[in-house]
């Protein structure tokens, strides 16, 4: 026992004298001045980027230390002066004559002699075992400077022993880890713990959101009870996650070494410590060594009456898929975001209605209190004109990157009161759906609005008697995405009629798989089958879907797969289609069904080989390291041949993050009797029906019919113009970032990323009794513009790198169904043009006096357009539809 007392006081004598100190804290000797030389720099660059190609500046000067009073019952408790002297700011890498903004200035130019002189007093520190427990400076200093001096301050916060603590810098109160080596000591901050008041905002999706990857360590080096030397590093990379590529580096450094010491003034004798602060300066006040925030405001921004002047041409209607309209949308934002009311009030007032909807997508995403109590001034929903601004209006609200209560409750008043067109109803309760959605996200708590929101919906729904109600608060339902609405989902799913059945089950696809249970996965096999009812193949395919993406088990796989055969025959196809697109494809629930297709009463060649055209395909857009895209296509019809459902997905992913970015879904129903065909099990007696459903960015859209009853058919059947019916068209603020960083040098720097799309969507269903053959097409327009600006500014230098992206593109989907015999010929075709894609990077550092370094870069490249693949039997399809087209041309009639 003894000897290993003996063992473990020898190590614990041997770590001690690693550090060849008290543990306590470093000591300042008496009657001593030490002499330090300090550097510190900030630079901002890509994120692979060299020193020379970066812009920063680094402040270098002398910086005085000595002692005051020590405290006489506790030798670690000392009150120390730290003065900076000849103070310079040049430029980190010495560039070409002409080309250094920093040749020809000196210190007293850049700060002024004023603040120069408030730079260089001297600052107290209440340093205690090695922590600085209090600040003393003079009261009224510029913020910036006053920052500065506590990065410099916050150099003397060290600990000598091991472990793991909460203290508090200029950075804010932060996680710090020490580790002791000898005469050496590291400190790792984790700045993502850090707590300091901030400003700023970001994207409620992670897909479309920026990452912050940032590290920060010290080193110091202790020699005689004092600090010989700090080297400080910090290092921020932010990135957009779905395209890493739009990314910018924050660097700050700090350096802090002893170069001689030498006779100083006397200790101050005292028990007090605060007499003794008033004895060296009674205009010492204590201060708070966590950071201020720095108030800035753009000088050279332009209004926003004097911005929409330059910009109004851009915003035409002709204009909307040019990158130029979507860098233009995003200018307009930012002035309205410092705009006030009465300013954003006369502007919409005064523009024709060509640019007002273009203008209402922009003062909606600025999302500020100023720009919506405008709209709400402007927009007068009771009496039924506008209605293309309100929805536009209620869109924006819907697709909002970070909304807050107050869009919320401005819906729900809204809602309260008059609202004479029906579809502008409808389309508040879906868009209050969305906003809850996005509140939760964000907050994580139950704010007062998003409660009534829900009760809202929730209670709206129990009590609805007409169809069009139910259908309304069920879209609204399937925004919100609540759990506590999954019972209100499985009724009507499985007890409602055909849309409202199909509506439902749509829903249910949005929810995370974990709210799958086993009891709804009971009802869903329930409808497959038609255990209790007759189901529409829409709303069976449907259930089908959410069995197969919800963790199934063998017999669940086993009973889908024994299933087909016994189908109406396109839904054979489709379902035998949908098996193999998710063995093609990889999906999870691949492994299981190569296990139940071993069994050979389900894998047979009577099963597998079933006639028909509906059918189920997925592929890549997109495939790299920092997000891939995907698409989908689903193309179910009836015996007939007639379009049932034809459902377009886009899917991005990053950050184990999905954004369910595109959905357009054309169904059309009771058709049959157009052609003298018989209907299929269950939809004997569909009333003859055909619309488009969009999802934009996790948001459910409003539905668009194309026509409903066999009038209305006719009707637009005769005076149809083939022209393609609008379902999205607009601008969408995708990317909205802005954030400030306190750097451990006592400078702030700020990061704005946003990301414009101007979008076209439209959709159409032509249809000729003539030709026996009907086309769908589904088309995509927009142009795309990302800009990421990183800025350090104060009032003696400013720095900053802007990174853009930009591109043009469209997207068209094609179905063309001839069904003058059977089995009848369908070609699907997914087109995607030629697009440019251009990236441009504008780095600089500006003077207050005007002199400024700028450097450009840019590249541009065209990327070919290509034709998405799709299975092989639809490509020998297409050959012989459009051959059959050709040889139509050739005939007399």
């Amino acid at each position: 026992m003894i000897s290993l007392t003996f063992f473990l006081l020898c190590i614990f004598s041997t770590f001690s004298a690693s550090i060849k100190v008290h543990t306590a804290g470093p000591r300042l000797n008496n009657d001593k001045i030490y002499k330090y030389a300090y550097t510190t720099e900030v630079l901002i660059d890509k994120p692979k980027g060299s020193l020379e190609e970066s812009v920063g500046y680094k402040i270098l000067s002398d910086v005085e230390v000595n002692l005051i009073w020590r405290n006489p019952t506790n030798k670690d408790d000392q009150l120390i002066k730290i003065a900076m002297k000849n103070i310079k700011v040049e430029s980190i890498y010495i560039r070409p004559q002409g080309q250094n903004i920093f040749t020809d200035t000196n210190a007293a130019k850049l700060f002024g002699d004023t603040n120069l002189a408030i730079l260089q007093k001297p600052i107290l520190v209440q340093w205690t075992n090695g922590k600085v427990k209090t600040l003393y400076l003079h009261n009224n200093e510029p913020t910036v400077l006053l920052n500065i001096k506590r990065g410099l301050a916050s150099l003397f916060q060290i600990q000598l022993s091991p472990g793991t603590v909460t203290e508090v810098d200029v950075s804010g109160y932060c996680k710090v880890t020490y580790r002791p080596k000898q005469n050496q000591v590291t400190k790792i901050k984790e700045l993502d713990s850090c707590k300091i008041s901030k400003s700023g905002f970001t994207n409620s999706n992670k897909v479309l959101g920026i990452s912050n990857k940032e590290a920060s360590s010290t080193v110091y080096q202790i020699e005689d009870d004092n600090i010989k030397s700090v080297l400080a590093e910090e290092n921020h990379v932010l990135m957009l996650n779905v395209y890493e590529t739009i990314a910018a580096k924050i660097t700050c450094r700090q350096k802090l070494e002893l170069k001689s010491s030498e006779a100083g003034p006397k200790e101050v004798a005292g028990k007090q410590l605060s007499n003794v602060v008033k004895a060296v300066d009674p205009k010492y006040v204590a201060t708070p060594l966590v950071a201020d925030p720095v108030k800035s405001e753009c000088k050279s921004c332009p209004l926003l009456l004097q911005q929409w002047k330059t910009i109004r041409k851009d915003l035409q209607p002709e204009n909307l898929s040019k990158t130029s309209a979507a860098r233009s949308f995003l200018k307009l934002i930012q002035s309205l975001r410092s705009a006030r009311k009465s300013d954003i009030v006369t502007l919409l007032k005064s523009e024709k209605e060509d640019v007002l909807p273009q203008l209402v997508d922009a003062v909606t995403f600025a999302q500020t209190p100023d720009a919506l109590e405008a709209l709400l001034e402007i927009l007068d929903f009771s009496n039924g004109s506008r209605p293309l601004l309100q929805e536009r209006f209620l869109y924006a609200c819907g697709l909002a990157s970070h909304p807050n209560e107050s869009m919320l409750r401005a819906l729900l008043d809204k809602n309260k009161g008059k609202i004479a067109n029906a579809e502008i109803k409808e389309t508040v309760v879906i868009i209050i759906g969305a906003l809850i959605k996005k509140l939760h996200q964000a907050t994580g708590s139950e704010l007062p609005a998003v409660l009534e929101a829900k009760k809202l919906i929730l209670d709206g729904l129990q009590k609805a008697g007409k169809p069009s109600d139910v259908k309304m608060y069920l879209l609204a339902l399937k925004n919100a995405n609540l759990p506590e609405g999954i019972p209100l989902l499985l009724k009507y799913s499985e007890s409602g009629e055909g849309p409202v059945s199909s509506i439902a089950i749509s829903a249910l696809q949005k929810y995370h798989t974990s709210f799958i249970t086993d009891e709804v996965k009971k009802v869903m096999n329930r409808i497959y089958h038609q255990s209790y009812k007759i189901h529409e193949k829409t709303v069976r395919t449907s259930a089908a879907d959410i069995i197969l993406n919800s963790q199934p088990t063998y017999m669940e796989v086993k009973n889908l797969l024994l299933s087909i055969g016994e189908l109406p025959l396109e839904m054979n196809k489709y379902m035998l289609s949908v098996f193999q697109d998710i063995l093609q494809f990889e999906m999870p629930a691949s492994k299981l069904i190569r296990q139940v297709l071993k069994d050979m009463k389900v894998h047979n060649y009577d099963r597998f080989s079933k006639p028909g055209s509906s059918s189920a395909y997925s592929g890549y857009v997109t495939r790299g390291p920092d997000s891939s895209t995907t698409y989908s296509l689903d193309i179910l019809y009836s015996g007939s041949g007639i379009l049932r459902r034809s459902n377009i997905d886009t899917f991005v992913y990053s950050k184990n993050t999905e954004l369910h970015a595109i959905q357009v879904v054309i169904e059309a129903q009771g058709l049959e009797s157009l052609i003298a065909a018989t209907a299929d099990e269950g939809e004997e007696d569909l009333e003859s029906f055909a619309g488009m459903s969009a999802i934009l960015f996790d948001v459910q859209l409003r539905p668009v019919t194309f026509f409903q009853g066999y009038s209305d058919l006719m009707s637009k059947m005769f005076s149809a113009t083939g022209d393609p019916i609008s379902v999205v068209k607009g601008f969408v603020l995708l990317t909205d970032h802005s954030e400030i960083i306190q750097l451990q040098s006592g400078l702030q720097a700020s990061a704005e990323f946003q990301g414009g799309l101007a979008i076209d969507i439209s959709g159409g269903m032509d249809f000729s009794l003539w030709y026996r053959e009907s086309k769908t097409s589904v088309n995509n327009r927009g142009a795309l513009v990302i800009l990421g600006n990183i800025t350090i500014d104060s009032e003696f230098a400013n720095i900053g790198m802007e990174t853009r992206f930009e591109t043009e593109s469209s997207f068209n989907f094609i179905t063309t169904v001839k069904f003058s015999s059977y089995p009848f010929l369908v070609c699907m075709q997914m087109d995607k043009a030629e697009f440019p894609f251009r990236r441009y990077i504008t780095k600089y550092e500006k003077l207050p006096c005007g002199k400024s370094y700028v450097s450009r870069k840019g590249k541009v490249q065209t990327v070919a357009g290509s034709e998405l693949p799709l299975h092989q039997e639809n490509s020998n399809m297409c050959r012989v539809v459009f051959g059959e087209q050709e040889d139509s041309t050739d005939s007399w009639f």
